[in-house]
């Protein structure tokens, strides 16, 4: 049935349709009905519903038309790696069980951590931070490559390509870590924005361009699927609940061990540094 759908949703898309209301209405009806269907266990939550309309729609805030037109197949390629970055990283922060706490505060930050089969160890860091999705949309994506100024873990990070307003193609290089036993490494990633009602998406995944080949000194990590997500707090829009994913594979000859006491205690003090600029 789901193929099906897709090609209802494709033909709408064509010159032909687009001011046939009765066939809108039934793609939307379908829409909603294969939604439902795959989301199965998991219907009491918004996520990856809101992530299959993505997908399946193909579409953002622009016309899908114009978005072609608009960019090259290249750039066109960093949007799509940055939609199935968010997809994938939207599907793992579904699953409610098996997360296992590595570090958790005083204050109610708290940091996970699951094993998934074929993706390694990933970690998950939920708090609550005093300032509004807005206000972290803009230290995070906005005033990316301004982070060095404020989190030490970052030596240097700069936006290589702008695609439209929501993707970004990005080099950045991370300090040393762990006592100097992990070296610096450098990521070149794209970074992705997707807005759902009141709620932020901050994904993003490792890539590759051509202008930003490895680099001598640096071994190159691959980041991803990662994605924050800024919720405000019903009862008080002025804070937001912070909800962090990050997947790392920082290569190289690494005991696990280390790579797993690093990559928790970086989202810890990354929250850590991120309230400290926001104050």
């Amino acid at each position: 049935m789901l193929p099906a759908t897709f090609k209802l949703v494709c033909g709408i898309s064509h010159q032909h349709f687009q001011n046939v209301t009765g066939l809108k209405r039934t793609a939307v009806a379908a829409i909603g009905h294969e939604i439902t269907t795959v989301s199965g266990q998991n219907a009491n939550s918004n996520w990856y519903n809101e992530v299959c309309l993505i997908s399946i729609l193909g579409l953002k805030k622009e016309d899908r038309k114009a978005r072609v037109q608009m960019f090259s197949t290249t750039e066109l390629s960093y949007v799509k790696q940055g939609e199935e970055a968010l997809q994938t990283a939207l599907k793992i922060l579904e699953q409610e069980d098996g997360w296992q706490t590595e570090i958790k505060n005083e204050n109610g930050d708290q940091v996970m951590s699951k094993v998934l089969p074929g993706t390694g160890k990933v970690f998950r860091m939920e708090a609550i931070l005093e300032a509004t999705t807005e206000q972290l949309y803009s230290e995070l994506f906005e005033k990316l490559e301004q982070m060095e100024e404020w989190n030490p873990s970052v030596n240097q990070l700069k936006v290589l390509k702008r695609i439209g307003k929501e993707t970004l193609v990005t080099h950045e290089i991370a300090t040393a870590t762990a006592g100097n036993l992990i070296g610096q490494r450098d990521f070149v990633s794209v970074r992705y924005s997707w807005r759902q009602g009141p709620s932020i998406y901050l994904a993003g995944a490792a890539t590759q361009t051509e202008s930003m080949p490895p680099q001598k000194g640096f071994v190159r990590a691959e980041a991803g699927p990662t994605c924050i997500v800024l919720k405000p707090l019903e009862n008080n829009q002025s804070k937001t609940h912070f909800t962090w994913l990050l997947s790392m594979d920082l290569k190289g000859w690494l005991p696990k061990s280390i790579i797993n006491q690093a990559l928790s205690q970086a989202q810890a003090d990354f929250t850590k540094y991120l309230r400290q600029r926001l104050s």
